[in-house]
């Protein structure tokens, strides 16, 4: 089958079966040539360049913070759609249940033909790559300049499989803008107290956030740290969601499960560490002077998001970049709010993530023919141009934006009515929040920004674990991670003394699996860095 025929391929492909099946296909192109009659168009001379292809049609599932998502005939798809040579079929799913639903759909064997992967080394995923469900890119990435130059070597390189091969483009992420805690500054001048470097002095300013009504309506009715603990987010941060994992991770220093300890040459559970057990008796009192949501374990990532852009909440854990998502709506809420007010901080207890250079992966079934897959690695290299990647950044002129001495001045609400953003969740560029800083006020968040980053580039920790594999691991982590955060969850809520903690940890390090999968993460850990 040629590329042309695979570009008007229908978005589902299955395999067809038999051998009828198998030679009809070899025939195709055979009977096409056939009905065309073999004679060339009226005025097409010998030689002459054919004429340009269709557009490709694939389909795509992935994620969007959205509600409602990107319309299917909306301008800026529209655009894109024009732009790249395509036509896109998006399946948009909310991210508070984009895992559920990818499980299911992983199950069903169905699969579209562009996914996101959100966890790129889950059993699931791993499982189905070793299985063949998944095309290997390797060969084909070199062939793509903006997408093996533009995505960082890092993320390349973490997102292997086992066998030293990439199955999925990833998502690129600015490696030192990883999501850590955000914070008014606002509220922190306007009750005299410092930006908190440490979970002490963090402590304190919860404390006064909850009892000295920092957004001023003569009520204590402010949430000072917008948490919630989600299944989804199994394995980020310390299982308990990413805002509790911020701080379990300031306690122990480590950014994800593993820890490398000098002493003894080899990784280590951060579970068994001590100082996950004193994370766990800070968040307990946390949660017990509601300092947290009460309905912690219902809550999902966007309503939490809602509790910050609608100005009763002071903490978040977010990225540097999605000043915008929140700024615009909390400038509703709260008319006096500055950009420079949503202050990141630099470190706690002088550790802040590193980020891995990528956030999940896209992956092509292997039910897509060959020919399809490089003319959908054509349309996302065309996509990451400058020239396109700018139509969900800025939108249309005259529309969502206009030039004024040479810089594109934006209007938010016109790009959010129509679902600019929701396109950084197919194709993302890693640039600056703003490249051109049109406002003052923008530019001076935009170097705070920058300067945080910079400042966070000197101490930042990887995750010293990602891409590793362990056989055993794969087996016994995915239930494990579930147990963990079940009485992580317990605790913190109360419902659990924190001598439980003692007994499980006590369990974990007598268990023979746990024992391997350590053994064999080291292992994997050693071979990669080359560590004697």
């Amino acid at each position: 089958m040629n590329s042309k025929e695979n570009m008007s391929h229908s978005t589902t492909y299955r395999k067809p079966r038999g051998p009828g099946a198998a030679a009809s296909l070899l025939l195709l192109p055979l009977l096409l040539a056939a009905c065309s009659g073999g004679a060339k168009p009226a005025g097409e001379a010998a030689g002459a360049a054919p004429a340009a292809a269709g557009p490709v049609e694939f389909s795509v599932m992935t994620i969007t913070p959205s509600t409602p998502p990107a319309a299917d005939d909306g301008p800026i798809k529209l655009a894109i759609e024009k732009a790249v040579n395509a036509k896109l079929n998006v399946q948009w799913v909310s991210n508070n249940i984009y895992a559920e639903k990818l499980n299911i759909t992983l199950a069903s064997g169905n699969l579209p033909d562009y996914i996101m992967i959100n966890n790129t080394f889950s059993s699931t995923f791993r499982t189905m790559v070793q299985q063949g469900a998944f095309w290997d890119l390797t060969p084909f990435i070199a062939e793509y300049p903006n997408i093996s130059k533009g995505i960082s070597k890092t993320a390349w390189e973490t997102t292997k499989m086992a066998d030293g091969r990439n199955y999925g483009i990833p998502r690129p992420r600015p490696e030192d803008s990883e999501s850590f805690f955000i914070i008014r500054k606002d509220w922190l001048d306007k009750l005299g107290l410092q930006v908190p470097a440490t979970t002490e002095e963090l402590q304190a300013v919860m404390k006064a956030f909850a009892e000295n009504d920092p957004d001023g309506n003569g009520k204590k009715d402010t949430t000072p740290l917008a948490a919630y603990v989600n299944p989804a987010d199994l394995g980020w941060g310390g299982n308990i969601g990413p805002v509790l994992g911020a701080i379990e991770s300031s306690f122990t220093g480590a950014h994800g499960h593993w820890k490398w300890d000098e002493a003894s040459k080899g990784l280590v559970y951060t579970a068994l560490l001590p100082e996950t057990r004193k994370s766990l008796e800070y968040l307990t009192e946390a949660y017990k002077q509601k300092w947290m949501p009460e309905d912690l374990l219902s809550l999902k990532l966007t309503q939490t998001r809602d509790l910050f852009k609608g100005n009763k909440a002071g903490i978040i854990v977010d990225k540097t970049g999605t000043l915008k998502l929140h700024a615009d709506e909390l400038k509703k809420a709260a008319p006096d709010f500055k950009y420079k007010d949503f202050y990141p901080l630099t470190t706690l207890n002088g550790y802040v993530p590193k980020g891995s250079g990528f956030n999940g992966m896209f992956a092509i079934p292997k039910s897509v023919p060959e020919a399809k897959v490089k003319a959908i690695l054509k349309v996302i290299d065309t996509w990451m141009t400058p020239e396109v990647s700018a139509i969900q950044k800025y939108g249309l002129e005259g529309v969502h934006h206009k030039v004024e001495n040479g810089k594109k001045i934006t209007d938010p609400e016109k790009l959010k009515k129509d679902n600019a953003s929701d396109f950084n969740h197919i194709v993302n560029i890693v640039d600056a929040v703003w490249e051109s800083s049109p406002t003052p006020e923008e530019a001076e968040a935009t170097e705070l920004f920058r300067k945080v980053e910079g400042e966070r580039a000197k101490v930042s920790v990887p995750d010293v674990s990602a891409g590793l594999y362990s056989p055993t691991g794969q087996k016994i982590l995915p239930e494990l991670d579930k147990k963990i955060q079940d009485i992580k969850s317990k605790i913190i809520l109360g419902r659990e003394p924190i001598s439980a903690w003692d007994t499980f940890v006590a369990e974990l390090k007598a268990n023979p699996d746990v024992i391997q999968t350590t053994k064999e993460m080291t292992e994997a850990y050693k071979k990669r860095t080359g560590t004697p």
